[in-house]
């Protein structure tokens, strides 16, 4: 009896010698843990609140416009504003309204258009003159400019009563004073009479 128990003992003895003897292999548990979901290791305060300043710093910047270099650019050239003259600085506006010119060549017997736009009647503050004055839509381009003298006649155009054909000793829409017959034609009747009124207004006017 006595001897099976010194062997029991010495099978005990030996056993855990074995495991004493056997390196203990440490097992990542942070790593299995992660693995199978479980909750990570924590990192220390210390580390955490450096990421945090990293990664803050790192967004602030994406998201913030005003972190990209303001760059100004200086003009080579300062242009200075100009005053434009019209010519028309001393006169007054009696009457404006749209309306299409043509104008008559005779080398071709056949009426070209001039353009269309503002029509207006302008009168001299000093020489109390009147003239007619037009320029093309957008480009303003003169196409009409001539006195109003009281040998000027308008006639009705045939076929219309909204356009008037008159002839001028004298239009310098060119630059040179050249005589010319127009044909001016208006959106309606009632325009067309307003424009004859101011017209024979001027004729009468003109000494």
């Amino acid at each position: 009896m006595s001897d099976e128990v010194k062997k029991d003992e010495v099978k005990k003895d030996d056993a855990t010698k074995v495991v004493e003897d056997k390196p203990a292999t440490a097992v990542p548990q942070s790593s299995v843990f992660s693995m199978f979901g479980g909750k990570k290791e924590k990192k220390p305060e210390k580390e955490e609140e450096e990421e945090e300043d990293k990664s803050g710093a790192t967004k602030k910047d994406d998201d913030d416009p005003e972190a990209e270099a303001d760059v100004h650019f200086e003009p080579l050239v300062k242009l200075e504003k100009v005053e434009v003259k019209t010519n028309e600085e001393d006169e007054d506006v009696l009457f404006k309204v749209r309306a299409k010119l043509f104008r008559y060549h005779a080398d071709t017997n056949e009426w070209k258009e001039r353009g269309t736009g503002n029509v207006k009647f302008l009168k001299h503050r000093q020489t109390g003159k009147t003239r007619v004055l037009m320029r093309r839509d957008k480009t303003l381009k003169i196409c009409a400019n001539h006195l109003v003298k009281k040998e000027y006649e308008l006639k009705p155009n045939v076929g219309s009563d909204r356009s008037w054909v008159y002839s001028v000793a004298a239009d310098v829409s060119d630059g040179d004073a050249e005589a010319q017959t127009l044909a001016i034609r208006f959106g309606d009747k009632e325009k067309a009479e307003e424009f004859k009124k101011y017209f024979d207004q001027a004729k009468a006017e003109d000494k």
